[in-house]
C-alpha cells in the first residue's frame, strides 16, 4: 500500500495518513513522515511544506480507502470471529488447526500472533487495527487461504479496529470480569462485544455458549443463533470424563451421539474444543470426520503446557481472569493426587478489582501460593500486591518479588504426585516493567531451572 499509518514505515513518495489512536496521534509524527520521504498528508488539521489534504475524521477516510481500493480483493475470505473472556485464543487457534488439518487452508490472528502454515509475525495487540489487518488480509489471498480465524476483543471492538468487513461466524465463548479499568460495568463489557454480533453478513451464522449467564445478549433476532454447552443447545454435551492422559465426552445433536477423545484437559477446553466440532460441523464437514480429528488438536504454547518433572507435573498457561484461574486450579484438582501449588502475579496499570479475587481463589483451591509479579507497566509493585492482599483469609502463601525465584521456589516444593501452576505469562517472552521490556518466558525458565538443578 502506498497509504501508510506508520511514520516509519513511509518510503520516499508514500502518503501517510495521521490516524488518532488510543494512547498516540498520528499527527504528532508528521514532521517524521516528511523526514522519511512521505511526498502527501493526509491529515485532520494543520498545515504542511507538502502537499496535503485536511479531511474531517482520517479514520473514516481510512475506511473508505480500504474498502474502494483493498475490499474485492479480500471479498472471497471467509472470517471466523471469536469474542469472550476466556478460551479466545486456544478455540480459533484449534479452528485454525483443525481447517488446515482438514485441507482447507485458514490463517489465525491473535493473541499468539499471526499464523497460516506457521507462524508469520509477532502482534501487538490481540486485535489489531483496521489498517494492519488489511495488510494480513491480502497476504492470506496471497498465500492461498479461504478462512481467516481471528480473536475480537472487546476493546477492539470499541475502537472500531474490525469495521470495514463482515464476519461468516460470529462466536461468543463466556463473559467473566475484566478489563473493567476500561469498560467499568459488566454491561459495558458485555455491549462492546454485543457488536460482533452486528457484523454478520447476511448469511452469517452466531454460535453462542448457552450455558453463559449473559447468552441472550447474544441471540440476536436478525441472526441465524446456533447454541452449544452443557446444559443445553443444539449441541449438547451429554457426557464428560477426565483422565490423567485425556478428556473423553458426547455430544447430542439433532437427536443423534457422537463420542469424542481429546487430548487437552479441563472442563473450559471441552467448551473450546465443543467450538471447534460446532464451527467446522456448520462448514459442512461430518461429526465422524471431525471426531478422529478432535484426536490430533493441541492447544497453543502458553495454553495447558504440560512440563513432567519426576513424578510430578508443571503446568504454564496463560490464566489472568478470576474465572480463568479457578478454572485451572479445579482442573489441576482433578487429576492431581499430591499437592496443587500456583505462582501468579497481577498485571499493573490494568483493573484493580479483580486482584483481591484472584488471590482469595488462588489461596482457597492451590495448598500453597506464591504471589509474584506479572506485567507491572507503570505501576508501583507493592502497589499490585497491597490490592491483592487486601482482605485476604488466608496465610497459605508468600510474597516473592522476582517472578523466576517464585517459579524456581515452586519448584523445589514438588515431592510426590504433585502438580505446580505458573499463571498469567502463558507464550509471553517478555515481562513488561515502564517502559522496558525484560526478556523472560514461563516455559523455557522452567525447563533451563529443571536442567540446573
Amino acid at each position: 500500500m502506498n497509504l501508510k499509518v506508520d511514520s516509519r514505515k513511509i518510503q520516499k513518495g508514500d502518503t501517510f495518513l495521521a490516524l488518532r489512536g488510543v494512547d498516540n496521534d498520528g499527527h504528532n509524527y508528521i514532521s517524521k513522515a516528511i523526514e522519511n520521504g512521505a511526498s502527501k498528508i493526509i491529515a485532520e488539521e494543520g498545515t504542511y511544506d507538502i502537499p496535503y489534504e485536511i479531511v474531517p475524521d482520517t479514520r473514516k477516510y481510512l475506511m473508505d480507502y480500504l474498502k474502494e481500493n483493498y475490499y474485492e480483493k479480500i471479498s472471497k475470505l471467509k472470517f471466523i470471529g471469536i469474542t469472550g473472556t476466556n478460551g479466545k485464543t486456544t478455540t480459533a487457534f484449534l479452528i485454525h488447526k483443525a481447517l488446515n488439518k482438514l485441507g482447507v487452508k485458514s490463517a489465525y490472528i491473535g493473541t499468539v500472533g499471526f499464523y497460516v502454515d506457521k507462524k508469520i509475525r509477532s502482534l501487538s495487540n490481540t486485535t489489531p487495527d483496521i489498517y494492519d489487518l488489511y495488510e494480513m488480509f491480502i497476504e492470506c489471498v496471497d498465500m492461498g487461504c479461504k478462512y481467516v480465524v481471528q480473536e475480537v476483543s472487546s476493546q477492539g471492538l470499541s475502537y472500531k479496529r474490525v469495521d470495514g468487513y463482515l464476519f461468516d461466524y460470529a462466536i461468543f465463548t463466556n463473559l467473566t470480569q475484566d478489563h473493567l479499568d476500561y469498560h467499568k460495568t459488566m454491561e459495558n463489557y458485555c455491549l462492546a462485544k454485543q457488536e460482533l454480533f452486528r457484523k454478520l453478513k447476511n448469511d452469517g451464522v452466531a454460535i453462542v455458549n448457552y450455558d453463559d449467564e449473559y447468552k441472550n445478549y447474544f441471540l440476536l433476532a436478525e441472526n441465524k443463533n446456533i447454541t452449544y454447552g452443557f446444559l443445553g443447545g443444539d449441541y449438547k454435551i451429554t457426557n464428560y470424563k477426565m483422565t490423567n492422559q485425556e478428556t473423553l465426552f458426547s455430544i447430542n445433536y439433532k437427536n443423534n451421539n457422537y463420542d469424542f477423545v481429546s487430548p487437552l484437559f479441563g472442563k473450559f477446553n471441552v467448551y473450546n474444543m465443543l467450538v471447534t466440532i460446532v464451527v467446522l460441523n456448520q462448514i459442512g464437514f461430518d461429526l465422524k470426520i471431525i471426531s478422529e480429528l478432535v484426536k490430533t488438536l493441541e492447544a497453543p504454547s502458553g495454553r495447558m503446557d504440560l512440563i513432567k518433572y519426576k513424578n510430578n507435573s508443571i503446568i504454564v498457561d496463560y490464566a489472568h481472569t478470576p474465572d480463568a484461574l479457578s478454572k485451572i486450579i479445579n482442573t489441576a484438582l482433578e487429576v492431581t493426587k499430591g499437592k496443587v501449588y500456583t505462582v501468579f502475579g497481577c498485571t499493573g496499570d490494568r483493573d484493580r478489582t479483580k486482584r483481591p479475587i484472584m488471590s482469595s481463589l488462588a489461596c482457597k483451591l492451590s495448598d500453597y501460593v506464591i504471589m509474584t509479579h506479572d506485567d507491572p507497566h507503570n505501576e508501583d509493585q507493592k502497589q499490585i500486591f497491597d490490592d491483592m492482599l487486601k482482605g485476604l483469609e488466608y496465610n497459605n502463601y508468600e510474597i516473592c518479588y522476582d517472578r523466576g525465584e517464585a517459579i524456581g521456589k515452586g519448584i523445589d516444593m514438588l515431592n510426590e504426585n504433585d502438580t505446580l501452576l505458573i499463571l498469567g505469562k502463558g507464550h509471553e517472552e517478555y515481562i513488561i516493567c515502564k517502559n522496558e521490556k525484560i526478556p523472560f518466558n514461563d516455559s523455557k525458565f522452567v525447563k533451563e531451572y529443571i536442567a540446573n538443578n
